[in-house]
């Protein structure tokens, strides 16, 4: 969990930030999932929203401890308990022309999704409705949960596989996992 204690102030935050970004950046390269040409999976943990909140209080200098709180808060909920995942589903489309094109709400591609451990039953996502969804333009941007039973959680520690999936009419994906990606989701499991 984030608290104020870990937190760099903005003149800290300043000097190490090239070292801090690229640490940041590189975690972040493990902890993504492809799912089409349009979707992708952001997995979260405690220094990409460490990240996410640095940069947030360096563009909206944050001096104000109620807003320091409130941010925490919203950051501290995208951090797993170590009994789930909890992801970004990103919805991107960069051509103009196919932005102008009715598409069908998120919440229907969210409801196709999937996450398996080995030969478990597949783990449907949970929305997070403190968090709702965001997103204009060219992006879309829903919050997802994924709970484990303690048994695919003690599986994952052993080193079993995951695989995640759409079963979307316009989107069908199933694909493991690399090794890096699974290492480091494993990782948020206690």
């Amino acid at each position: 969990m984030l608290t104020r204690e870990k937190l760099y102030s903005l003149e800290q935050y300043r000097r190490i930030r090239p070292d801090f970004r690229a640490k940041a950046m590189a975690h972040k390269k493990r902890r993504f999932a492809p799912l089409g040409p349009n979707a992708s999976l952001h997995f979260e943990d405690e220094l990409t929203m460490h990240y996410q909140m640095q940069e947030v209080m360096r563009l909206m200098p944050m001096f104000e401890p109620e807003s320091i709180q409130e941010e925490l808060d919203a950051c501290n909920a995208l951090i797993p308990d170590g009994a789930n995942w909890k992801a970004m589903l990103m919805i991107e489309y960069p051509d103009v022309e196919e932005r102008k094109n009715p598409r069908e709400p998120l919440i229907i591609f969210e409801k196709t999704m999937w996450m398996q451990v080995a030969d478990f039953a597949r783990i449907v996502p949970i929305p997070n409705e403190d968090l709702g969804p965001a997103g204009e333009g060219t992006l879309e941007v829903r919050f997802l949960r994924f709970e484990l039973t303690p048994e695919m959680v003690a599986a994952v520690k052993r080193g079993a596989p995951i695989l995640v999936g759409v079963d979307h009419p316009r989107c069908k994906v199933e694909q493991l996992l690399p090794q890096d990606t699974r290492d480091s989701l494993a990782a948020d499991l206690a």
